[in-house]
């Protein structure tokens, strides 16, 4: 395939505006759709705020921004994409509406890569008449900051494709992985998803507050998964024997805590216990200030990391 330099993006919430960020900092043009009446300004708003995190981190190419091109439907958004990220609601009527709405339009060798964190790609692929060209291409918000993308395919899926995908993506700063087979939430949500029933445990039977639940991982473990995962991190643990000499010698420890963990469930009441206490972590911070210190800590570990990274 040729070098891919048009892309677009359909659907311009949060996701849409930060890959059109993420693309025009790569200096891709990027043909964009969102039926939100503010969709064109909220986008340019977006990407001029995103604009100084990507300089920081080196994403944004000098003197040459990537045009963007708004446009009043999908189908004429898609006509000249080699590369489309679809971002719309999690619906698959809206998303089967969207497919066979752009279908007709799409050039032999694109490639429709879909966001989505709750839908199974073979779900999807019935909107579709060829799904070969059609894939799982999902991110972890904002997407131009957080470099994940997880991958996914099947047999229904043109050979080549994924792999396009995967050196598109890697050429933009994005860490990829491949999903094996389909699960609901792929990875990395399941994961996070993990930590989180946990968490909410730990607070519903008062073992500790929201805040302290939340010290427990930025200021513990949380340090180290921001530098490896865990398998690795526990393979580092146990000295010259790695992994196999943890799991013998942490196994009845281990098979102790897996057996006491909780299964919450996200009552009104334990809503709203969650919701006062993560208000008093925040101690009046807007969501936007606490937004933006996310982002300037995510910045300043990912340029600390960088070159370590390519060791």
């Amino acid at each position: 395939m040729e070098k891919i330099e048009r892309t677009a993006v359909l659907g311009a919430g949060v996701i849409g505006a930060s890959w059109t960020a993420l693309f025009a900092a790569a200096g891709l043009d990027v043909d964009i759709y969102d039926p939100s009446p503010t969709g064109e300004a909220d986008v340019k708003a977006y990407v001029e705020r995103a604009w100084p995190t990507l300089e920081k981190l080196g994403l944004a190419k000098p003197g040459r921004q990537g045009a963007m091109r708004f446009h009043g439907s999908a189908a004429a958004a898609v006509c000249d994409a080699q590369f489309i990220q679809e971002n719309v609601p999690e619906r698959l009527d809206v998303k089967h509406d969207l497919f066979r709405e752009i279908e007709p339009e799409l050039s032999p060798q694109c490639i429709v890569s879909s966001s989505a964190s709750g839908l199974m790609v073979s779900e999807m692929q019935t909107g579709w008449q060829d799904p070969s060209r059609f894939i799982l291409g999902h991110p972890f918000n904002p997407p131009h900051l957080i470099p994940l993308v997880e991958l996914l395919g099947n047999d229904r899926t043109a050979e080549g494709v994924l792999e396009v995908a995967e050196v598109f993506y890697e050429s933009i700063g994005k860490v990829t992985i491949r999903v094996g087979r389909e699960v609901p939430g792929h990875i990395a949500n399941r994961l996070q998803a993990a930590l989180w029933r946990e968490a909410i445990h730990l607070v519903e039977t008062g073992v500790g507050s929201v805040e302290d639940v939340d010290k427990a991982v930025w200021a513990g473990p949380g340090l180290r998964w921001a530098a490896m995962g865990p398998h690795m991190l526990f393979h580092l643990a146990a000295g010259p024997g790695g992994l196999g000499e943890f799991c013998n010698r942490y196994r009845p420890s281990f098979d102790r805590w897996w057996r006491d963990l909780g299964e919450p469930e996200l009552t009104p009441e334990l809503s709203a216990q969650l919701s006062a206490g993560v208000n008093e972590e925040a101690n009046d911070a807007t969501v936007a200030d606490l937004a933006g210190n996310r982002d300037d800590l995510i910045v300043a570990m990912l340029k600390a990391t960088s070159d370590k990274r390519r060791l």
